[in-house]
């Protein structure tokens, strides 16, 4: 499987410095993960919930694009553009609305991953922080360098594609890996 997708990819890893094209590659290969895994599922199966939890396909990928976008406007505007949702409002990042399609979560996904890898590619300095906002999740007065924050992005969509894998193998028996 290859682990880059049809999206236009707006950055060349290949001129940028190791640790940028590196960053670049761990994000483009989890998300290649995610996409792979949904491909081919239909507008019914994206909202199905074969498992125990109240997961479906289509709410993993709204999700992670919801995550990957708000950690980018941390990078851009520090800890008051990360909002701290409540347990309600989190839940409800994972539910499809009606008018929900997997092609236009997609394109908002796409859209997000190409702003996440310009600003990869543009930042001035990786090791730029900002505070986190006080959060039970966040050890108080704790600060995250742009590196840490893409890391945490792409270890996100790792462990939601992962989640999307056996939503996926439950509906049909696809299995990403293997």
């Amino acid at each position: 499987m290859s682990t880059t997708t049809t999206q236009q990819v707006s950055v060349a890893a290949a001129a940028l410095p190791q640790e940028r094209a590196d960053l670049l590659e761990l994000l483009r290969t989890a998300r290649g993960f995610l996409r792979y895994t949904v491909r081919g599922l239909d507008e019914t199966q994206v909202r199905l919930r074969p498992t125990a939890s109240e997961l479906c396909p289509g709410g993993v990928v709204k999700h992670v694009t919801a995550v990957e976008r708000q950690w980018v406007a941390f990078l851009e505007g520090g800890a008051g553009a990360l909002t701290t949702a409540g347990e309600d409002e989190w839940a409800r990042g994972f539910a499809l609305t009606e008018d929900d399609t997997m092609e236009a979560l997609l394109a908002d996904y796409d859209a997000v991953a190409a702003h996440t890898d310009d600003l990869v590619a543009t930042l001035p300095d990786l090791d730029a922080s900002h505070p986190l906002p006080e959060a039970p999740w966040f050890a108080p007065g704790a600060r995250w360098s742009a590196r840490r924050a893409l890391l945490h992005i792409a270890a996100e969509t790792a462990q939601h594609a992962g989640h999307a894998d056996i939503l996926r193998e439950t509906i049909d028996g696809q299995k990403t890996m293997g």
